[in-house]
């Protein structure tokens, strides 16, 4: 995608959880009869601006990474004697406390939202049954075998492959065991797959650190296409060329070829290939490239040869067809919103605990880029990745930093309880503490960003 085309995906993206955050915000101050003078849409300097007939001055700024809605508040300028009544400072906590959740809140009904949506449509996807293993892999190493169906991780039923990426995803950053319940041939068996260090890393996948891997339409080991100036071709593949074997080990399609390379970034591999019938060893060293999460990947620039005419479907036992009534997708939405505000919750707590690496946060390049990525695939892909920004946004703004929603949560929770508002020179330390602790985070996501844009 241009760059252009990745901008607008950002601005799909963020312009509308943005809004609907700070709409949050007004709607509710609204209902209370507190006094809105500005909403705002960005920061920076006004784009455009216009006056409603509310009397509320509405614009969208520069910088479109948050926004604001500024109301009357003796606390930030003059308010009017005719709006004393009206000021968000003279409301009582609880009122307060309402108008300043409604932003979180609503970030999360929006994220059930557009999880209802993509509940609806009936589907047929791969079922969890296992189709390649990697050898001396974890799941190798546990006794898991192809063809066994997954239907538990750790005592958790399983019934397709997100549930389980989330359910494995809820174990980044441990050692141990993970525990797999399997049905093989009909018995139920279970097996106990080691780890360590599980998914600290960023962009790290699960599957793939513990081997073994859904159902893929087997594409043939055969060079379709080379770029001339790959690191495959300078080092004498050629179109046509097959692959037999890499380090020894058998090549019986593409898929498995593409993890071997991208295993080996600036490594030497020795492949075997079978070049017009006859078989020959190269010595290639796949050149290596950052994703966009910024783990370094191997690449030989070189695609595959697809038969156009080939249908690939999914064979019979490796498939279901996945079809949800509207509650029960409703019910699906709100377990999958909750499930993942938790795992933002908990990701975050091993962040800080050194379980996982800071290198797990993105900043805004990395947003844009994914957005880009998934607006490309389609708009299931886009619109799922907007229900997941939505949850990380509104639960981000829910944690008791002093500058975020939650911090001012935490102050009128007190303020109701006591009787008394907190003391402004413990407010003004706390505003000091939460611009200092955002700012170290945005230094890492942006230090993040480059370092996977580099």
């Amino acid at each position: 995608m241009s760059v252009f085309q990745i901008v607008l995906a950002a601005l799909l993206l963020l312009g509308p959880l943005v809004a609907i955050h700070e709409f949050g915000h007004f709607w509710v101050a609204r209902r209370f009869g507190i006094k809105i003078l500005t909403f705002s849409i960005g920061f920076g300097p006004a784009l455009l601006k216009w006056q409603g007939k509310d009397g509320v001055l509405y614009q969208f700024a520069a910088i479109p990474l948050g926004g604001f809605v500024r109301m009357a508040d003796e606390r930030e300028g003059e308010v009017a004697e005719a709006d004393l009544p009206h000021a968000f400072n003279r409301q009582s906590a609880w009122v307060r406390m309402a108008v300043v959740a409604a932003g979180p809140l609503i970030n999360l009904l929006f994220a059930v939202l557009l999880f209802w949506i993509l509940f609806l449509p009936k589907s047929e996807q791969v079922n969890t049954r296992i189709w390649q293993i990697d050898l001396n892999s974890p799941a190798a190493i546990g006794g898991l075998q192809k063809g066994d169906l997954i239907t538990a991780i750790d005592g958790k039923p399983i019934h397709d492959f997100e549930k389980l990426n989330y359910a494995l995803i809820d174990r980044m950053g441990d050692s141990g065991v993970i525990k797999v319940e399997a049905d093989r041939a009909g018995q139920n068996i279970s097996h106990q797959l080691p780890i360590k260090a599980f998914l600290k890393s960023s962009g790290a996948d699960a599957l793939g650190q513990l081997g073994f891997y859904p159902y893929m339409p087997v594409i043939e080991p055969i060079i379709g296409d080379i770029q001339p100036d790959g690191a495959g071709a300078k080092q004498g593949l050629l179109a046509g060329d097959r692959f037999l074997s890499i380090d020894g080990q058998v090549v019986t399609d593409w898929l498995a070829l593409t993890r071997v390379i991208h295993a080996h970034p600036d490594q030497t591999i020795s492949a075997m290939i079978d070049r017009n019938g006859v078989q020959k060893t190269l010595a290639l060293k796949p050149a290596a490239k950052r994703d966009d999460f910024g783990s370094k990947i191997g690449l030989l620039g070189v695609l595959p040869k697809v038969n156009q005419t080939q249908s690939y479907q999914i064979p019979a036992d490796y498939k279901q067809v996945i079809h949800h009534d509207p509650f029960t997708a409703l019910g699906l939405a709100i377990q999958k919103t909750w499930h993942l505000s938790v795992l933002t919750v908990t990701s975050f707590g091993k962040m800080m605990s050194g379980l996982i690496g800071l290198n797990n946060i993105s900043g805004p390049i990395t947003i844009a880029k994914v957005a880009g990525h998934t607006a490309d695939i389609g708009w299931e892909a886009f619109i799922g990745f907007m229900a997941v920004m939505s949850v990380s946004l509104g639960v981000l703004n829910l944690m008791p930093i002093p500058i975020l929603d939650g911090g001012h949560l935490v102050y009128y929770a007190i303020e109701a309880i006591t009787g008394r508002p907190v003391p402004d020179w413990f407010q003004r330390v706390g505003l000091r503490v939460g611009i200092a602790l955002l700012g170290m985070l945005m230094i890492i996501a942006l230090f993040n960003d480059l370092t996977r844009l580099f």
